[in-house]
């Protein structure tokens, strides 16, 4: 007969916890673009996944994308190159929609109560989680989680030394610009603003290269990420509980704070909604932007129109002044 009193049952671990640091989440990454890679030091305090690849993440949001973008004011065709901007337009943007977007001084627009309120509740959650460990005397999960907060500090004084404002092209103070941007998806966005504020969010990368010392830095904090789920491999179960608790529930209050974000900050600027409209053709939206701007060779560059269609309009435009027809 087969004694069951003498199977023993598998007893509940979770000596694999740390691993849920190492998920690919993108959701640190986004927060990150959308500040402009300047966090305030409290983000130390937010720890989610993905953190061991952060900025590598964060210049990878905009999927390879770089629109073609149009000054509406000069006629000129270029590429929009910062990567955070594109990701953002891609946010806001809608398929069939002409979203128009305003540059502001940073300074100028506030975030709404409960975006600050979410990041602050997910600090809020690793400082409270660190004072019971402590309390609890559980020193391999203190020890692991401070290494991670280690780690936040030298990702964001990598980043934020990175996501200086470097080479914007030559200053044009008080100059007043307009550009439309086409992505993927039929989606067309309009940005306005001064002509340096847009050169700020739009030109370069919004991170530079890394340094060999920069470099060396973030490669140090992600070997120290994995030395940290080794750490905490030794916690007591309790301290794993809180961990997964911690990253789990930080992870969901960080997701919703970039849900309720509509608004880029980048190089001291501001990047927000103003309006947004549909139109059933992008013929029709060409053809409006044209006659208000009182010029098309943007259109024709960007490929919206075609130069003789351009020709005939204007032909219909000099006939209807010279020839009014009388119904």
């Amino acid at each position: 007969m087969l004694d069951i009193s003498t199977i023993s049952s598998p007893s509940f671990s979770l000596s694999l916890a740390g691993l849920i640091l190492l998920a690919d989440i993108s959701t640190l990454a986004i927060r990150t673009a959308l500040r402009g890679g300047t966090p305030s030091l409290l983000d130390a305090l937010i720890l989610l996944p993905g953190l061991h690849q952060e900025g590598h993440t964060a210049v990878d949001l905009h999927k390879g994308e770089y629109p073609a973008c149009a000054a509406l004011t000069t006629g000129y065709v270029f590429r929009v190159e910062n990567q955070a901007t594109v990701f953002h337009l891609q946010r806001v943007g809608r398929s069939g929609c002409l979203t128009t977007l305003e540059v502001l001084p940073a300074r100028t627009v506030r975030q709404g109560w409960a975006v600050s309120a979410s990041a602050l509740c997910a600090a809020g959650l690793t400082a409270s989680a660190m004072a019971l460990l402590a309390g609890m005397r559980d020193w391999w999960a203190l020890g692991g989680m401070g290494g991670l907060v280690f780690v936040r500090l030298v990702n964001m004084l990598v980043l934020r030394r990175r996501a200086r404002p470097g080479w914007f092209g030559a200053l044009e103070p008080g100059v007043n610009g307009d550009l439309l941007v086409l992505l993927s998806q039929d989606r067309w966005v309009r940005i306005r603003g001064l002509v340096d504020d847009l050169k700020a969010v739009t030109s370069a990368s919004w991170l530079r290269e890394a340094t060999a010392a920069e470099s060396s830095a973030t490669t140090f904090a992600t070997l120290l990420v994995y030395i940290d789920i080794m750490l905490l491999a030794n916690a007591s179960l309790l301290g794993q509980m809180m961990l997964v608790a911690l990253v789990l529930a930080s992870t969901a209050l960080v997701g919703l704070s970039n849900l309720w974000t509509t608004t880029l900050h980048m190089h001291s600027r501001s990047l927000q909604v103003y309006d947004r409209r549909q139109y059933d053709r992008r013929l029709t939206l060409a053809n409006e932007l044209i006659e208000e701007t009182g010029r098309d060779d943007w259109a024709i560059r960007m490929g919206m129109i075609q130069p003789k269609h351009a020709a005939a309009t204007q032909n219909r435009g000099q006939t209807s002044e010279e020839e009014p027809v009388i119904m």
